[in-house]
């Protein structure tokens, strides 16, 4: 049985100025349009989902462009979102990263929130950058030269309170939303998988994630006030995939900090994984002290206790994401090519 297979088996168990959108093209906000139940939520949402179907080198930045050019790779691009605070979006960004490096696989992870802890939590002290995801945002500086390298082997364009002051500025700038995309064409064919940390909040940072991204995971609690924030989140995907993605799709959907013993998480649980299906990870993040202690010691979980319920769950969760890749690569060779007529 191959790696990632095994490694999957291993889980346990209106303007909005921020974002960009005009207001023809603001998604639809869905409270009081939703009604009812939890259950009757998670109905109208999989309708949503079916229907879209450490120091830095001018050295290292010099091999990044190398290897770009020299490759044929191109990384699937994966945002993690969710408008919603406190759902693990940033827990699971970095340690689906390190847990996909350790397949291993080249992985790029970007700090799209100003709070900048998926810096912190990879070892990088967001104080002390000599470039950021700011920069590269506002055009100062490349991508490849803002990139940091993690003791967890992975690599970083790290972000910190600055973003905050660059969004303000892109407002002012045609193509505001398309300015992450455009950063990203020099680095991509470098990795296997870009993994995007978006802030809490449909902003312009976020639309720059989703407008960037193949795909998204969506983290969530299985409670009820989440379902109110996933709705508004994927009622923008399909404004966004629309309008200026068309190829960003679901990645999935990611139950985290699950306590099984909480019978309103079970039923949460079973409903999403109901109307979702594939589209909800068989992966499921449980509520676990060593995954909250790994970040005050600037490591992922795969770092810090791999063997803990949270490692466990984060490297199961990187084994699907490199096996539904797989079988999306398996489906495109299998389409046949179009016949040229004579």
């Amino acid at each position: 049985m191959d790696r990632d297979r095994e490694v999957g088996q291993a889980a346990w168990g209106g303007h909005n100025h921020q974002s960009g959108l005009r207001p023809d093209r603001a998604p639809r906000t869905t409270s009081g349009t939703v009604q009812g139940s939890p259950a009757a939520r998670i109905v109208r949402l999989a309708r949503l989902v079916s229907g879209g179907g450490i120091i830095r080198t001018t050295a290292r930045a010099t091999s990044l462009r190398e290897h770009a050019r020299g490759t044929s790779r191109m990384a699937r691009i994966i945002a993690i979102a969710n408008q919603k605070g406190g759902v693990g979006k940033t827990t699971t960004a970095v340690n689906l990263a390190a847990g996909l490096a350790r397949t291993p696989k080249k992985v790029l992870l970007i700090d799209l929130d100003p709070q900048g802890n998926a810096t912190m939590g990879s070892g990088v002290d967001k104080r002390e950058l000599e470039a950021s995801i700011c920069d590269v945002l506002l055009g100062e500086v490349a991508a490849t030269d803002a990139v940091v390298r993690t003791a967890e082997d992975f690599d970083l364009l790290p972000g910190n309170i600055d973003l905050t002051a660059a969004e303000i500025q892109l407002m002012e700038h045609d193509g505001r939303e398309q300015r992450l995309k455009q950063a990203l064409v020099d680095v991509v064919q470098a990795y296997d998988y870009v993994l995007i940390d978006c802030p809490p909040a449909l902003s312009l940072l976020t639309l720059n994630a989703l407008t960037a991204a193949d795909a998204v995971i969506v983290p969530m609690q299985c409670e009820y006030y989440a379902l109110e924030g996933i709705s508004a989140l994927l009622e923008t995907i399909e404004a966004i995939r629309q309008r200026l993605n068309p190829k960003l799709e679901i990645e999935g959907v990611l139950r985290t900090m699950f306590d099984v013993r909480n019978n309103l998480a079970n039923a949460v649980s079973a409903e999403l994984t109901q109307h979702f299906g594939d589209k909800v990870f068989r992966t499921i993040v449980p509520r676990n002290v060593r995954l909250a202690e790994a970040p005050s010691h600037g490591q992922s979980i795969v770092g810090y206790d791999k063997g803990s319920r949270g490692g466990i769950a984060y490297l199961g969760l990187a084994g699907e994401v490199i096996r539904r890749q797989r079988e999306r690569d398996q489906a495109a060779k299998a389409v046949p090519a179009p016949e040229v007529a004579a």
